[in-house]
């Protein structure tokens, strides 16, 4: 159990570390000089410093090696990005469509954002995509990197998605126990990915693709409607599975069996290339 506690401590760490700053940005811009979404570039600034620290850079160079290896932000070839991608958005939209199917089995919650209307739209949509990139990095990098490979090496895969997405969940305030699936979904798929290419880099992708659409989603309409849909679905248990439910369940299936394909293809690609 040391190397679960150790590596959830780190992975924690680093996700404190990387957003409180950023938080502490935003907080700012939206306070003072609103008109300017100056905190965008400080924030750029600030997560690539920090990037080139939990890649070995910086000291104490003693640890600079084992930084390095525990980010696992390895070079991929063309080919395997390809794959890991496929298999990432395939499992994405899955996942979009699974939601869909939940809502109308349960209510979920909704994500929304705090009443920003005071601040200029440039400054808010600005800051929400330097979001994007900014939690892609951050997260992957603790979850994905420091947090699952070690739990990974010593436990299995399932073990440390399990782990991770526990405590990808816990890490998001908005967290309630009925989306603890979802976080759990989440990373299966980015882990997934990083454990066959060795590489966070096509989960970082994958991620802050994602949140950009989340993100925009969010700034557009309010909330969040690929993670949460609307709170007025009709529950099938009071009006039966109607054509529109059954339309989602059937591309859910479709989809879902095409991301296990594209899964299989990518650990398929892995192994011919380690041999």
């Amino acid at each position: 159990m040391a190397v679960v506690v150790r590596a959830v401590i780190i992975g924690t760490v680093i996700v404190l570390v990387g957003t409180i700053p950023r938080d502490l940005f935003y907080w700012a811009n939206l306070h003072f000089y609103a008109s300017v979404p100056w905190a965008a570039p400080v924030t750029a600034a600030y997560l690539w410093f920090f990037w080139r620290y939990l890649r070995g850079a910086g000291p104490p160079a003693e640890t600079s090696a084992q930084r390095r290896t525990s980010l696992r932000a390895n070079r991929l070839s063309a080919r395997q990005w390809t794959w890991a991608l496929l298999a990432g958005v395939l499992g994405l939209v899955a996942l979009v469509l699974a939601l869909r199917v939940a809502n109308r089995m349960v209510a979920l919650p909704q994500q929304g954002i705090p009443d920003l209307s005071h601040v200029p739209r440039i400054t808010v949509l600005t800051l929400l995509l330097m979001g994007a990139p900014f939690a892609g990095v951050i997260e992957e990098s603790a979850f994905r990197g420091y947090m699952q490979g070690p739990i990974e090496r010593r436990y299995g895969l399932l073990v440390a998605i399990l782990i991770t997405g526990t405590m990808f969940a816990l890490v998001h305030l908005d967290f309630t126990p009925i989306l603890w699936p979802y976080y759990v979904a989440v990373a299966a798929i980015y882990g997934r990915v990083a454990y066959a290419t060795n590489s966070i880099l096509p989960a970082i992708v994958l991620h802050t693709a994602g949140n950009v659409f989340s993100n925009l989603d969010l700034w557009l309409h309010g909330q969040a409607e690929w993670q949460t849909p609307s709170a007025g679905a009709r529950l099938i248990w009071k009006t039966g599975a109607d054509a529109s439910f059954s339309r989602t369940v059937a591309a859910l299936a479709i989809l879902a069996a095409v991301a296990v394909w594209a899964n299989y293809k990518l650990i398929h690609l892995e192994r011919k290339t380690a041999t």
